[in-house]
């Protein structure tokens, strides 16, 4: 009977939490998948599919917990190298897993919410470059609660006065997550995008292969002032985030 009592207990505290979680980030459909962790963010899944936004224009699948479970310590690997401090200084504090993420039918792996302190992933998106990913999109909601500190148009400045990104990422065909062997100023075809995936893109390798970037940096003057951009700039929120 005292195990009966407290498995309902343990049910009706997650089933609380997550309506609670529900009325702070609305997104229907979500469990707890682990609460506790030392940076204190709180990762949730879908357990059913979901469609949020202004007109429902951002969609997402239940999550396969086998495949969640495989992925998962990997995942979380990537989300360790943040402590605490850092992800409430840009507004983050739950993760959503869920899979096939579109936005505007558009394929994505990732959507970031600093409104409602919250990360999308899909844990679907290429093996390959998943990781970057993370990092890429974590950058986004770096710029987006520090707007002043990384400027557009200081770090679009360093490029050859030649080139121009395009008016917006989901109008560019520049979506390339391959690394250049000869950089030119930019990592991926992605870089060429817009300033903000640019910087995106440079941040993600930083975080996941400070090797390659050492390496490209060394002969590439633009590229080198772009990273020095963002270290700069990363060290007034958190000088121990690199």
């Amino acid at each position: 009977m005292k195990i009966l009592i407290l498995f309902v207990l343990l049910f009706n505290i997650s089933h609380v939490n997550a309506d609670e979680i529900f009325n702070l980030i609305k997104i229907p459909n979500l469990e707890i998948y682990k609460l506790k962790n030392n940076n204190n963010i709180r990762y949730l899944s879908a357990k059913g599919n979901f469609k949020i936004g202004v007109n429902k224009n951002i969609t997402c699948d239940k999550v396969d917990i086998n495949n969640l479970n495989t992925k998962f310590p990997v995942i979380e690997k990537n989300l360790n190298q943040y402590n605490a401090n850092f992800l409430n200084k840009i507004k983050l504090k739950y993760i959503v897993f869920c899979e096939n993420l579109f936005i505007s039918e558009i394929n994505t792996g990732g959507i970031p919410d600093n409104k409602n302190r919250t990360l999308i992933l899909d844990i679907n998106f290429n093996q390959k470059y998943f990781e970057r990913m993370i990092h890429h999109e974590i950058f986004h909601m770096i710029q987006n609660t520090h707007i002043e500190y990384f400027d557009e148009n200081k770090f679009s400045s360093f490029n050859q006065t030649s080139f121009n990104y395009t008016e917006c990422s989901t109008c560019s065909d520049r979506l390339n997550l391959e690394l250049y062997e000869k950089t030119d100023g930019f990592l991926t075809e992605y870089s060429k995008s817009i300033p903000s995936e640019d910087m995106a893109e440079i941040f993600s390798f930083l975080m996941t292969d400070k090797g390659t970037i050492n390496d490209k940096i060394s002969s590439d003057k633009i590229l080198n002032n772009k990273v020095n951009f963002i270290k700069l700039n990363l060290a007034k929120i958190d000088k121990n985030i690199l």
